[in-house]
């Protein structure tokens, strides 16, 4: 088949990138870990799935020029590993991080403790949200991924991604309605 210049201007163009371990991957070690850590959550289970897959990654090189985006397929392997590693039964409750559990110096020591009790409660209805839901809230509203980017690492569509997500913050809206009237109520 012969391909007339025309033609050939109007085929698809793709630009193709050479991908460096180096300056494209290992980058991505800190992404991969939160979204390990949110998964399994447990610090070392998420190093050894960032390890893995970062070796996974590497193994796969020869094929790194037909993958679009060499950060979703990392967090899709990342994801996957994270997921196989962690069973429900096994569980636990994370805390926030010290940097985002520091109050305003401005506020009494009551207040600081309600606002942790506070961030505590939303963290453990966000760790109680179904997997795809608790996927979604993470790589959206921690790591600022696109609604397209989310639906790529986790093979859905936008409007499933969109409609997970809002379901999600609408769960723990409500759920976290409920308590807080419930203590209000008994105090």
């Amino acid at each position: 088949m012969t391909v007339t210049f025309l033609q050939f201007i109007r085929l698809p163009y793709r630009v193709m990138k050479e991908i460096s371990f180096k300056d494209d991957i290992l980058p991505l070690k800190d992404k991969l870990f939160r979204l390990a850590l949110r998964i399994t959550l447990d610090r070392a289970e998420a190093e050894d799935v960032v390890q893995d897959t970062l070796i996974r990654v590497w193994h796969k090189r020869d094929e790194w020029s037909n993958i679009d985006s060499i950060e979703a397929y990392s967090m899709t392997i990342c994801r996957n590993l994270s997921l196989d590693r962690t069973s429900k039964a096994a569980r636990s409750n994370l805390t926030i991080d010290e940097e985002r559990d520091q109050p305003p110096t401005h506020t009494t020591p009551y207040e600081e403790l309600a606002t942790k009790q506070r961030l505590q409660l939303v963290q453990q209805l966000i760790d109680r949200l179904p997997e795809v839901q608790r996927s979604i809230m993470l790589l959206r509203d921690v790591e600022g991924k696109s609604y397209r980017e989310i639906a790529t690492i986790l093979n859905l569509s936008e409007e499933q991604v969109k409609v997970y997500l809002f379901r999600a913050r609408q769960r723990i809206k409500l759920q976290f309605a409920k308590i807080e009237e419930f203590d209000s109520t008994n105090t």
